[in-house]
């Protein structure tokens, strides 16, 4: 290699070996973010072992093997971020039985093992890593501000002098130099385990989930058509009726002006009040597409204010940390709006219930009424629309409501880590 090539190639060498390094620490950091929930799980599994023992853990069991299949899907999502896709497994089986002798759910289990284990400390070693290196290397720099009471020794011999403190600096170095060997190395160790045993078993048939995937994208073009129709009927029929009369009446007013001033203060006052109509059919139509609302309160001050303003009394909770997708929250917004005037108009119902809660990568909605049930999504009312919205989002869309109620429709939206 000429000698003017050789300090390019270093940096690039240099430059490639921190991008592998800034990656293996972004993978084992958010390792680490389902390595502490696999823990929990393996210990509510443990106790639900336990307590199967007089009986009741059989009733606890369903829950704690969804709870599996909820962390092992978002480790899933984490994996495919860096690598081939890995599908969602789907719901667990309902029968406990069945549920055991599922080979994925098996696979989980076994899964959850070593991410609690291995995976944990694989992570703890790989974010430790850095911070030593960081630490010991600038030990110098600081180790004489430290109080004379404190011991700033970091580790097992006493710093007294600057040659003391340039032994941990050196130190400092051996542990940077390990965190760029090896990271990569961990991370890939860290992921192992999660590719092998939560990828689809051998020979699975993935026909079923592409179809799925091609409904979705099919709704989703259908819930965008749909969308701009009323949208364009919308304008159509409002705004621009009333702007066509705003045009008449200046056109009449300015043939009466020198005819009859008079008659022009009517004709301009009457296209005065049919603009100001047209804004607010406008404001109202923009209102539609992306409620300021979400904007400006977030997705729960949005559903609050919903609940607040329907006529029948609604109790609301709302578990959802920071914003979501701008597109998750406009679903969930018209999912909420649409269910609250179902129920107003047509439930008969005293109370009602709504609750929006986050759960990992899913946003829960569930509204309940007393009402006289009886709600159908065939019956081509607004939930038809509803439903539209979900299934462009990938999401799942349950109601029940027997005749005689009550009705509970819930909606699980993808909303992404």
């Amino acid at each position: 290699m000429p000698a003017s090539e050789t300090p390019h190639a270093l940096r690039g060498a240099a430059a490639g070996t921190a991008r592998a390094t800034r990656a293996a620490l972004g993978q084992l950091g958010g390792g680490l973010g389902t390595a502490f929930p696999a823990l929990l799980v393996l210990l509510r599994l443990l106790l639900v072992a336990v307590l199967s023992v007089v009986g009741v853990g059989l009733l606890l069991a369903p829950a704690a093997l969804r709870s599996v299949r909820r962390l092992a899907d978002r480790e899933r999502l984490r994996l495919a971020r860096g690598g081939p896709g890995l599908p969602p497994a789907g719901a667990v089986p309902t029968p406990l039985r069945a549920a055991l002798a599922d080979p994925v759910l098996r696979r989980e289990l076994i899964w959850v093992v070593l991410h609690a284990s291995l995976g944990l400390l694989t992570g703890l070693v790989g974010v430790l890593l850095p911070l030593y290196a960081v630490r010991d290397s600038t030990f110098p720099l600081w180790w004489r501000w430290v109080p004379t009471d404190v011991d700033a020794s970091p580790w097992w011999w006493t710093v007294r002098t600057g040659a003391d403190a340039g032994a941990v600096a050196l130190l400092g170095l051996g542990w940077a130099a390990l965190t760029v060997g090896a990271t990569p190395a961990l991370a890939r160790a860290q992921a192992s385990w999660g590719l092998r045993l939560l990828a689809p078993p051998p020979g699975t048939d993935l026909s079923l989930r592409v179809a799925e995937l091609t409904a979705t994208w099919a709704a989703a073009l259908d819930a965008h058509v749909v969308e701009l129709r009323r949208i364009e009927r919308s304008l159509h029929d409002g705004a621009q009726n009333r702007l066509v009369g705003v045009s008449v009446l200046i056109g009449a007013a300015r043939r009466s002006l020198t005819r009859d001033p008079a008659v022009t203060d009517d004709l301009l006052e009457r296209a005065q009040t049919a603009t100001e109509q047209a804004l607010a059919e406008l404001r109202s139509v923009v209102r539609t597409i992306l409620p300021p609302v979400l904007l400006d309160r977030g997705l729960a001050g949005a559903v609050t204010g919903l609940a607040a303003a329907c006529p029948v009394p609604c109790a609301v909770e709302v578990d959802v940390e920071g914003r979501l997708p701008a597109s998750v929250e406009a679903t969930a917004y018209f999912v909420v709006a649409e269910g609250l005037t179902n129920v107003a108009r047509h439930s008969g119902a005293s109370a009602a219930r709504l609750t929006v809660r986050r759960r990992g990568d899913e946003l829960l909605l569930r509204l309940t009424d007393d009402g006289r049930g009886g709600a159908d999504l065939a019956a081509g009312s607004g939930l038809a629309g509803v439903l539209h919205r979900v299934r462009a989002h990938d999401g799942r869309l349950t109601l029940t409501s027997p005749p005689g109620g009550p009705t509970e429709l819930e909606v699980v939206l993808p909303c992404g880590s």
